[in-house]
């Protein structure tokens, strides 16, 4: 059995905190994002979305909760495989229980494994922990040109 990249990552995450001190809440923002991105990319819509705040903001005020939920199933339906390919995650605490990130995705779809269709965008996020999780409670992105 392969594993794929991101679930690596999370699960290396997972081993690593069990027997370390506990993880900054940089570490925890990124190791949150990864595991979305795993979540997507297995076509898990619950689990993904379960990450998302139900007070959800995007794409500066154009978007909520129920519109990002049907913007992914869209997706999901449009394509057999989605893949995301994360560059490098900028966390910064912006207050307490509060955070931001942002990072460029490659995000990749198409009707088998190899993906017909990609595009390159810049993401800002803003991130708040609520019962012991970090949740999304905003995001915008752009496409790179």
């Amino acid at each position: 059995m392969k594993l794929r990249p991101g679930v690596v990552v999370l699960l290396s995450v997972m081993i690593l905190s069990a027997c370390s001190p506990p993880l900054t809440v940089s570490q925890q923002v990124i190791a949150t994002i990864r595991e979305m991105e795993v979540r997507i990319e297995n076509g898990e819509l619950r689990s993904f979305m379960s990450h998302i705040a139900e007070d959800f903001n995007g794409q500066k005020g154009r978007l909520d909760y129920r519109q990002l939920r049907a913007l992914v199933i869209y997706q999901l339906n449009r394509h057999q495989r989605l893949h995301a390919q994360l560059f490098p995650i900028n966390v910064n605490e912006t207050g307490e229980d509060t955070a931001s990130a942002e990072f460029r995705a490659l995000i990749s779809g198409g009707p088998g494994w190899i993906p017909d269709q990609g595009q390159l965008y810049n993401f800002e996020t803003l991130w708040q922990y609520r019962s012991g999780e970090w949740e999304l409670i905003s995001a915008s992105w752009k496409p790179v040109l």
